[in-house]
């Protein structure tokens, strides 16, 4: 089985994102309500997390991610969080990752499926951090469109341990702004003045 779409943009869009976060934001507020610096140390592990379903190294292996709103952030996440994303993306492009079932988080899906929420991880991250942040995403259409129809059935409560209650947003919202409100975000979300 070839691979159904790439990662790479959503990757990198995320890497630049975390590229221009400075230490002053790490605890900043975000769309999620958690921390800059809690949302940065999520990405590093469901990255490594999503890489690992793709090789099938996680088989028995994976648990549920935990949220540490008092997360300690190593020293590293600069250089280590990108080059996860990358190693995310690019194993994502061989095509016995595509095949059968396989793992992340504790949870044993479609392998095609398991892909679908590591995009949609890189892309709704990338945006939480870039608007607590200040900072500009730019997410690929033809990702939007892939999130767009895997969200498109989200139940109005969300989905518990994933996805707040849907922020209704029209039909003739941008894609960006559909698949946000699909996720439990407000596309509007702005900062709170400190």
């Amino acid at each position: 089985m070839q691979p159904e779409f790439d990662l790479s943009s959503a990757a990198a869009a995320l890497a630049d994102t975390v590229a221009a976060i400075g230490d002053e934001q790490l605890d900043v507020r975000t769309p999620a309500d958690l921390s800059v610096r809690a949302i940065l140390e999520h990405v590093g592990g469901l990255a490594e997390a999503f890489r690992a379903a793709a090789t099938k190294e996680a088989a028995g292996k994976s648990a549920a991610p935990e949220f540490d709103s008092a997360a300690t952030l190593a020293p590293d996440w600069r250089t280590r969080i990108p080059a996860q994303v990358k190693a995310l993306a690019e194993a994502w492009q061989e095509s016995p990752a595509w095949q059968g079932d396989t793992e992340a988080g504790g949870v044993t899906m479609p392998a095609a499926i398991t892909a679908r929420v590591a995009l949609d991880e890189l892309v709704v991250h990338a945006w939480d951090l870039a608007r607590a942040t200040g900072c500009d995403v730019e997410v690929a259409e033809s990702d939007l469109e892939v999130l767009l129809e895997f969200l498109q059935d989200t139940p109005p409560e969300g989905t518990p341990g994933l996805f707040g209650p849907v922020v209704p947003v029209g039909t003739g919202a941008p894609l960006l702004h559909r698949v946000l409100g699909l996720t439990g975000r407000d596309p509007f979300w702005i900062p709170k003045a400190r």
